[in-house]
């Protein structure tokens, strides 16, 4: 039986950091762009129903695939449990996102 891939993506989006957790993840085929698909949430039967988790598991709801930019992404973990997916703030805390560095109109050339 072949075991079963969990990967942790934490990324950063608006000022806030967010934490995943989903069975694929690939460089996909849009330039600059992770693909994560299959996003995995906690049980819902489960008595204890964790606010943090709801909040990530509604933005997320219908979506079957995300292209995140490869400059938001912060960490990407092979895990062996799904944990908690979360998102915090970035405010005071040491998780800094990489600069920009495509600027629009540049053409993609140096002068």
């Amino acid at each position: 039986m072949a075991a079963s891939h969990i990967f942790k993506v934490v990324f950063a989006n608006q000022g806030k950091v967010y934490e995943i957790y989903a069975r694929k993840v690939s460089h996909g085929s849009l330039f600059g762009f992770v693909e994560v698909e299959e996003l995995v949430f906690g049980e819902r039967s489960s008595v204890v129903v964790d606010p943090s988790e709801e909040k990530v598991r509604a933005e997320f709801e219908g979506v079957k695939r995300t292209y995140l930019p490869l400059h938001s992404v912060l960490r990407i973990d092979e895990v062996r449990k799904q944990g908690v997916s979360k998102i915090s703030n970035a405010e005071g805390s040491n998780v800094t996102q990489f600069p920009v560095i495509y600027t629009p109109g540049d053409g993609g050339t140096r002068k």
